[in-house]
């Protein structure tokens, strides 16, 4: 039993359901690359033109105000109809609203006052760890993540990659690193044990080490380091996530650390980084435990990683949204 105390409080209400159909795309038409990368995931995910919305944004700079940010929410609610459960922003940036991440302020929405005091609690998501199938029907919001990638070439192969994993029921591992970074090790004690689940098939290996290095079947990997290496060693399986702890992770093109998007163009299908200082607080990273346990009953990459971060106003979403390896019709069942 004890082994087994991490999917504690995780029984699902109902199936996880998010599909394709239920996905609003959101291109930046002032970014050629944003209208690439739209219209790809448009065509590979077959959306209808009432599931994407156009909309104009400075393109040439990280971050946007408040100002801004409420213009964008207008639009996206009086465009998407309420099936539309969860976003997909086609671009890199801006990525920042002021200090927050603009995924937190595009799915709830901007809150005065944080960036005085980055040293401070943010506030509780009502997301998180919740049941919920369908966020917007139950609970007024539309999670989003940022199709983030470089160019072209990196955003193909990302959104591939979301497909491939659509179901696949992968046989990988889950690998969760305490490093010798004790600051950016603060949510290692959340780490689940070392273990093997049966059904579905996924080996967990909780480790104390500062690098993973040639695994060829990673389908989580999570760690506490200002840079990650030996990435390119390592083979990343269709829909794995994969994010580590450090203050500056979400600064997606212009970090003096690793950028979260690093993990992308590795191979994996999501990712989270904050975008400024959130003072080691656990909190504000996604929790092991609620991420893997969610993500394994079928949930999105969109979902599960959303349902992870308690406090989640200063972190950026990035990744494919619709990533769903473990969707299925059966029911997740604990061995």
């Amino acid at each position: 039993l004890a082994s087994l105390i991490w999917l504690a409080g995780m029984a699902q209400a109902a199936p996880y359901q998010v599909n394709a159909e239920q996905v609003g795309l959101v291109i930046n038409k002032n970014d050629p690359l944003s209208v690439e990368i739209g219209a790809y995931y448009a065509a590979q995910h077959q959306l209808k033109a009432a599931q994407i919305l156009e909309i104009a944004l400075p393109s040439d700079r990280v971050w946007i105000v408040e100002g801004e940010l409420a213009q964008l929410k207008a639009k996206i609610d009086a465009h998407f109809a309420p099936h539309i459960q969860v976003l997909a922003l086609a671009w890199n940036k801006p990525y920042r609203v002021n200090c927050l991440g603009i995924t937190y302020g595009v799915t709830f929405d901007y809150v005065e006052g944080l960036c005085s005091n980055l040293g401070k609690p943010t506030p509780t998501s009502a997301y998180f760890n919740h049941p919920s199938t369908q966020p917007y029907t139950d609970l007024g919001i539309r999670p989003s993540m940022l199709l983030a990638a470089k160019d072209l070439a990196s955003a193909k192969q990302l959104i591939d990659r979301g497909v491939a994993a659509w179901g696949n029921q992968p046989q990988g591992t889950a690998y969760f690193l305490r490093t010798s970074d004790k600051n950016r090790s603060s949510r290692a004690d959340l780490f689940p044990p070392s273990q093997v689940l049966k059904k579905p098939l996924l080996k967990i290996e909780t480790l104390s080490a500062n690098t993973l290095q040639g695994k060829q079947d990673v389908m989580l990997y999570q760690t506490g380091l200002a840079q990650v290496a030996d990435l390119a060693t390592l083979k990343f399986l269709p829909g794995a996530l994969a994010d580590h702890l450090t203050s500056f992770g979400g600064m997606l093109t212009d970090s003096k650390q690793m950028s979260s998007m690093q993990w992308l163009e590795s191979g994996a299908s999501a990712s989270y980084g904050t975008v400024s200082e959130p003072y080691s607080y656990p909190q504000k990273f996604p929790h092991p435990q609620v991420l893997l346990a969610h993500y394994l009953q079928g949930a999105t990459a969109v979902e599960a990683y959303w349902k992870s971060v308690a406090w989640p106003a200063q972190g950026v979403f990035i990744g494919d949204p619709l990533a769903a390896p473990y969707r299925s019709l059966s029911p997740f069942k604990v061995p």
